[in-house]
């Protein structure tokens, strides 16, 4: 049998044909291998442990693995549950879109009109976010409590005679409160977006005609997009499950449903149903996650 010599072609082939563990595809696997472990041991397994729950059902300390959707039926038909998740999702949006208003003024003066002083503008936001949340959310319990800060100052302005009792334990309350806790989270990533706008494309359309509030609407706003959804998504996925302020400055008006999943998983020692409800919370949220980004992505094509 005659041996087929090699030709110079294949020879430069060969030998440039790397081993796999040391090609470039098996080197960024290797990299992002842990990363990708850690997630899925600290955030997939976690939630597909609450998923597999949501299909059983509990009778004091006995979990019976049979699958079933009653406890989906309860979340979804009860009306205490139903309530309270309405309620949850209309304090989120609400907290959402104050705090997106809010905080994109400051952003834009940071970026248009900080100067050299962006960093110092950006360092004096985050300083109150050195104290804990739980410190945060009482020091609004002061302000806006019987004897507090708001009332007193109302009282000696003579706007008000007596204190009111309408400024705590309310859904009013809760909205004051998670607004100012999350408004550095809003600011952040609308002023990175700001700070990507070109300013020529500005220039331009100022001598095209355009006035300020003209070319802010079809130009600054639309190339700001992306951070405004980043801000409003940033803001508006965790404080559905916020527990810990409407537990401290809601009240009985102000309850949401991650009090009725802690309940559920403590006193009512009701696990499957506590699961139930976090992920039909879950699956809620997503949907109107991705409501909201479609919306605001079509709004800004109409708006260019």
């Amino acid at each position: 049998m005659t041996a087929v010599a090699e030709g110079p072609v294949s020879r430069l082939g060969r030998s440039h044909r790397k081993p796999l563990l040391q090609s470039e595809q098996a080197q960024g696997l290797a990299l992002i291998s842990p990363t990708l472990l850690y997630a899925l041991i600290l955030l997939v397994a976690p939630i597909a442990v609450v998923i597999a729950y949501s299909f059983w059902t509990q009778d004091y300390l006995t979990i019976d693995r049979t699958v079933t959707l009653e406890q989906y039926r309860i979340a979804l038909t009860e009306p205490i549950y139903r309530d309270l998740l309405l309620r949850s999702l209309f304090v989120s949006l609400s907290v959402s879109f104050i705090t997106v208003a809010l905080a994109y003024p400051i952003a834009y003066y940071i970026s248009f009109h900080g100067g050299r002083h962006k960093a110092l503008w950006l360092f004096l936001i985050t300083i109150p976010f050195w104290t804990s949340y739980l410190l945060r959310v009482m020091s609004w319990k002061v302000i806006l409590g019987y004897n507090g800060v708001l009332n007193s100052g109302l009282m000696g302005l003579g706007i008000i005679d007596e204190p009111s009792t309408a400024l705590l334990y309310n859904t009013s309350a809760v909205v004051i409160t998670l607004t100012h806790a999350w408004a550095a989270f809003a600011i952040l990533p609308i002023f990175v977006s700001l700070e990507k706008v070109d300013r020529t494309l500005i220039e331009a359309a100022t001598d095209l005609g355009d006035g300020p509030i003209r070319s802010f609407l079809r130009v600054t706003l639309p190339l700001s997009l992306p951070g405004v959804i980043s801000a409003l998504l940033i803001v508006m996925i965790p404080t559905v499950g916020d527990y810990v302020t409407p537990k401290l400055v809601g009240g009985k008006d102000g309850v949401m449903i991650a009090t009725a999943i802690e309940a559920q998983f403590k006193r009512g020692a009701n696990w499957p149903l506590g699961a139930a409800l976090s992920v039909v919370t879950m699956t809620v949220v997503t949907m109107m996650a991705l409501a909201i980004v479609f919306v605001i992505r079509q709004a800004g094509r109409r708006a260019r």
